[in-house]
């Protein structure tokens, strides 16, 4: 049996699709005796001799002679093979070439069923563990095709979706386009491959669009400590450096907001608040609540909340378009977070507070001061300068038409 095409076939499966030659040897003999059994009827097993300087195939049936048959496929008792030769004696290898054309049409096919058949589930796994290295990771894809609301890219030369759900309010798609998304989730297939979910929407896309735009974030001198949004309107994103060189929020922003207003453009312009993480947690809230200017934190670390004190006319700021600022605020700390308005006698309704829940607890003066922190003028300033929002304006938040106005 010569056949040259055999023998490209495995070095193409070995070179471009990564699966060892021996696994199609493997399955090709498989199918092979399956179809030779069919054919005659008999016990058997198949072996595959290959001689590749010569392009040829062999295909030999053979048993071995025992005295005892345990396996019938690849044995026969001495007995039975004296009937066939009386020279015969225990392990000796009976053996019978065999010409594929002599085998029937439809066993032929159910063969390259088989054979094809595991070829699939090989790549399958190739791919799988060759994605598997791009899981949780941003990458580059071209757009394949649009089914209604469904977005389907190429990824490593597999589909991939992008569902409505991780699809930004304002992207626009058309086929051809390259777009950027995050890597969510490659579960193993059937016979189809790997199920490939990618996103735009997730907090981790953004998370690896600052990696990529921003050097020190690679290199380990920032660190992000967390990153909220509501996609397509706004995010929040803590950052901090040990290094006190380094300004891990001036950093982000970059030279005239040119990294940033890259992550924006991206985002289709959504908002990006970049915020100093601070690990004294009340100074981390009054951050959290940019752009407002926070004058108070009042704190109940048992349950993890926090009540923020705010100016009059900073309380639509500080609570955002449908809560939303306020929203993002409690989801970047982890703490529930109310805000109200800021009025002289605050230090002293948390003062009867703190009075009231420390029973067994020390002076008044010293509860207070674990509960409360009341932010001057510059820890106000503090707050607005972490932040890349050059461009906010009382315009983007419901205000009510007579505080704008007083504004």
């Amino acid at each position: 049996m010569v056949n040259k095409e055999f023998f490209e076939l495995l070095d193409l499966l070995e070179q471009e699709k990564k699966i060892p030659r021996q696994v199609f040897i493997d399955s090709l003999q498989n199918a092979l005796t399956k179809a030779y059994k069919s054919q005659y009827d008999r016990p058997s097993a198949v072996e595959l001799v290959l001689i590749p300087e010569k392009k040829l195939i062999k295909i030999i049936a053979y048993r071995t002679v025992v005295e005892e048959v345990t396996n019938k496929e690849t044995e026969i008792s001495l007995e039975d093979a004296k009937l066939i030769n009386k020279k015969y004696k225990v392990g000796d290898r009976i053996t019978e070439e065999i010409e594929p054309k002599n085998f029937g049409r439809i066993v032929i096919q159910n063969a390259k069923q088989t054979i094809n058949q595991k070829l699939r589930e090989e790549e399958n796994r190739v791919a799988f563990e060759q994605l598997a290295e791009k899981e949780e990771e941003l990458v580059t894809c071209v757009i394949k095709k649009i089914d209604g609301k469904n977005v389907y890219v190429d990824l490593m030369k597999m589909e991939a979706l992008l569902g409505p759900q991780d699809q930004l309010p304002g992207d626009k798609y058309r086929v051809g386009d390259k777009i950027k998304v995050f890597v969510k989730k490659i579960k193993q297939g059937s016979t189809r491959g790997p199920q490939i979910q990618v996103s735009r929407t997730c907090a981790d896309f953004v998370r690896r669009l600052f990696e990529m735009e921003v050097p020190e974030i690679k290199n380990g001198q920032i660190e992000i400590k967390g990153v909220v949004r509501e996609p397509g309107y706004r995010t929040k994103i803590a950052v901090y450096s040990a290094d006190g060189k380094i300004d891990p929020v001036g950093a982000c922003v970059g030279s005239r907001g040119l990294r940033v207003n890259s992550i924006v453009a991206e985002l289709g312009g959504e908002k990006i608040e970049i915020i100093h993480w601070n690990p004294d947690m009340l100074e981390y809230i009054a951050r959290a609540m940019s752009p407002a200017s926070v004058k108070a934190v009042v704190a109940n670390e048992k349950d993890e909340s926090a009540t923020v004190y705010v100016a009059p006319d900073m309380l639509s700021l500080a609570i955002g378009r449908e809560g939303q600022n306020a929203r993002l605020a409690a989801r970047l700390t982890g703490w529930k977070i109310d805000v109200k308005p800021f009025s002289e006698d605050v230090i002293e309704q948390a003062q009867i507070a703190s009075e009231g829940e420390e029973e067994e607890a020390e002076p008044v003066e010293t509860a207070l001061e674990d509960t409360i922190d009341i932010f001057d003028d510059e820890d106000n300033n503090k707050t607005t300068e972490d932040t890349s929002m050059d461009d906010i304006s009382l315009d983007d938040f419901d205000l009510p038409d007579e505080e704008k106005k007083e504004d």
